[in-house]
């Protein structure tokens, strides 16, 4: 485990992100987690050959349980980093729960576009409250086709109308049809800088037509005033059933990172053998 130094989120850092529903910090991860990382995507897609690098969905569970990926404890151990999680707390508050992750790998030449759309739309949270952090492990630019957002779009706190894409050269199966595509901005990162936004956001991506590859490492953190539903019956997890079926939504395991569960949150199910 890495040493961590003490960082924090600026003043003006909390009032970006409140006011845009995204903040960049003034901060880098360490070097030697940044390579670790490099060395972990290459591995991460070795061993899933028949999953688009752009939907490997789950990375930091070791055990397997959602859209075909098997991860590791080390990525675990990311979504762990002290540093990370003392900006996560000054935004959602000390009680904390990791519920989910995604490696964003869009290769060079034909990397998938990820239609506008809110993460929202399909998480069984209720009440919905989620921030998202963004590590850039590679160069994450326009070029590239990085993430852009519609800054402000998160104030309204409700879930906007999408719809279904029947496409198969897309990252996610859902598009919100009324974007105004004008007043969005690039999320421009460099390889360690992160990102944290909102869960309510209009975010998405272009395709990657570059000779350079991208890969972004998104671990969802949910504050416990929030419970995370099982129930097949949520609406969530109904849409999850249908359109979404190997995501897995209700044995999906939950930790405990900070603080305490306030909302009788399961964090049993879904775990397996503890780590060797």
């Amino acid at each position: 485990m890495l040493a961590p130094h003490k960082t924090l989120l600026t003043e003006d850092e909390i009032a970006t992100f409140d006011r845009d529903g995204l903040v960049i910090p003034n901060y880098r991860i360490p070097d030697e987690m940044l390579a670790r990382m490099r060395a972990e995507v290459d591995d991460l897609i070795a061993r899933h050959p028949d999953v688009r690098p752009e939907t490997l969905s789950g990375p930091h569970n070791p055990w397997g349980q959602s859209a075909k990926v098997l991860g590791s404890w080390n990525w675990l151990e990311f979504c762990v980093f002290p540093e990370i999680l003392d900006m996560v707390e000054q935004l959602i508050g000390p009680d904390i729960a990791l519920w989910g992750s995604q490696l964003f790998c869009k290769p060079a030449g034909d990397g998938m576009s990820v239609p506008w759309h809110q993460d929202g739309q399909y998480w069984p949270i209720d009440p919905l409250a989620t921030v998202t952090v963004r590590i850039a492990i590679e160069d994450s630019l326009p070029e590239n086709a990085c993430m852009r957002y519609v800054p402000g779009s998160h104030r309204a706190r409700r879930l906007e109308l999408h719809e279904i894409v029947d496409r198969s050269d897309v990252a996610i199966r859902q598009r919100m049809s009324l974007v105004d595509e004008a007043q969005a901005r690039d999320d421009v990162l460099y390889a360690g800088q992160i990102s944290i936004h909102d869960v309510y956001l209009v975010h998405g991506s272009a395709e990657n037509k570059s000779d350079k590859r991208r890969a972004d490492y998104a671990i969802r953190y949910m504050p416990t005033s929030s419970r995370y539903v099982r129930d097949p019956a949520f609406p969530a997890n109904a849409w999850a059933a249908e359109k979404s079926p190997l995501m897995n939504y209700t044995k999906r395991p939950l930790w405990l990172l900070r603080g305490k569960d306030r909302a009788g949150n399961d964090f049993d199910i879904g775990h397996g053998p503890p780590r060797a």
